[in-house]
């Protein structure tokens, strides 16, 4: 066995079975499990799907917050009816707001990024008028959307995006002190090429909560856009992070997934849903991961070989992909159960976890090659049959199936041979009578 991808300190030392994890104290969720939305420019609450994204477990919803929207004429800052509405639905169905700060507005330096401070002041006052009259509304403000894409390798660019965060992030503690403050969106292409990095060097997380990263791989090829291959990077970016800060560095994972399109780096649906299911749980496995955003709920469009069209949980039409059933299935074991363990073989490609909350303890497992029969431990103690979640049909919820969990003697591991594939399986450790 080799040590799975997790760097942080505290697991640094387990290199053969499983590590053990001490409880975490908080008192909102472990984990944030999020979704990337449009929804909130329609206007008509009626037509808001806060009841879908509720239903699958979701408990975050992040959106674009227009400066234009806000500023549809020169210093005339107005905040559209509609907003205040889209807020209480989602409050209404449990669920937190995320607003992105930004996108330029034309009145000042003609839609261009606030670098220059006559553009700046301006964007300070839009920020200020959001967070003075949306306190206790929204949850989280991320301040810009991937300011990075323009220039990842300048200093210079890297520097005025960093006075930029300075500047919100004071100003939305001053209105609204109880809201998260989020800084970076930084693209894949901006962490490769040191964007990240020097934002923490600049000493942003002075000033905000976490820095948030939209680390997509579909375009890396084979072997190297997978979830596995994934969470590895990230362990290395993680480590960096820390290293560069001499601290932990919260990361919050804002935009996230794979498109399920007909054309380059796209996946079928199926394999979607299995990707997301993987995704979510080994982002558990990194402790300074603190929230992932799916991107995004409802498909773009209805072309199915352009790929901005196809990231979803929804289809166009609001008709559920497989994402959607397999995030509904899990998402109450990411965002609330505690990582109590982790093993990965070399040589086969399978991925085991261990979950607990309270006295429950579930496995949860998968096998990232080809499908395989693996032997899953439990020291339960006594004979019983295996009770299981298969991802691969959410529907069917937690079931009892013929499968036994064989035990050579009352207080001894147990053993049962489960047939693993690329949809993680979620399996009780407490056996089960079968149904006569």
């Amino acid at each position: 066995m080799i040590r799975f991808p997790l760097l942080q300190a505290a697991l640094l030392g387990s290199l053969l079975g499983f590590t053990l994890g001490a409880a975490a104290q908080t008192d909102g969720p472990l984990f944030i499990v999020g979704v990337c939305s449009h929804e909130l420019h329609k206007g008509d609450v009626r037509k808001q799907p806060s009841a879908l994204i509720s239903a699958a477990g979701i408990t975050s919803v992040r959106t674009d917050a227009h400066w234009a929207y806000v500023e549809r004429e020169r210093n005339r800052l107005v905040i559209e009816p509609s907003w205040p509405r889209y807020l209480a639905d989602t409050r209404q169905h449990g669920l937190d707001t995320l607003f992105i700060l930004g996108y330029g507005n034309r009145f000042h330096g003609d839609g261009e990024k606030p670098r220059s401070e006559p553009v700046r002041a301006s964007f300070n006052r839009y920020v200020a008028h959001l967070a003075e009259r949306l306190k206790g509304q929204v949850a989280h403000y991320e301040v810009w959307n991937e300011w990075d894409v323009e220039d990842p390798k300048s200093p210079a660019f890297t520097q005025d995006y960093s006075r930029l965060i300075a500047d919100a992030a004071g100003i939305i503690r001053q209105h609204d002190p109880d809201a998260r403050v989020l800084a970076g969106a930084v693209t894949t292409l901006g962490i490769e090429s040191g964007f990240a990095q020097r934002l923490v060097e600049n000493g942003v997380l002075q000033s905000v909560d976490g820095l948030s990263l939209h680390p997509y791989v579909h375009c890396r090829g084979w072997r190297r856009n997978t979830p596995e291959a994934w969470i590895a990077w990230l362990a290395e970016v993680d480590q960096q992070l820390t290293l560069t800060a001499g601290r932990p560095v919260p990361l919050y994972l804002t935009e996230m997934a794979w498109p399920a399109h007909e054309g380059a780096c796209g996946i079928s649906e199926t394999l979607q849903a299995a990707y997301l299911a993987r995704s979510y749980f080994l982002a558990r496995t990194l402790p300074n991961i603190k929230g992932m955003w799916w991107y995004d709920f409802r498909n773009d469009g209805t072309d199915r070989r352009e790929r901005e069209h196809n990231f979803g949980l929804l289809r166009h039409d609001y008709s559920a992909k497989p994402a959607y059933a397999v995030l509904q299935a899990i998402s109450e074991i990411v965002s609330q159960y505690e990582l109590r363990g982790q093993e990965r073989r070399a040589n086969d490609d399978v991925v085991l976890l261990r979950f607990a909350k309270g006295t429950e303890e579930l496995i949860v497992a998968w096998s990232g090659g080809r499908p395989r029969t693996h032997a899953i431990e439990t020291r339960a103690g006594h004979a019983g049959n295996v009770q299981l979640l298969d991802t691969a049909q959410p529907q069917r919820g937690r079931f009892t199936s013929d499968i036994r969990w064989n035990c050579p003697s009352a207080g001894r591991t147990c053993t049962a041979r489960i047939e693993l594939n690329e949809f993680p399986k979620v399996i009780s450790t407490r056996p089960v009578t079968a149904a006569r």
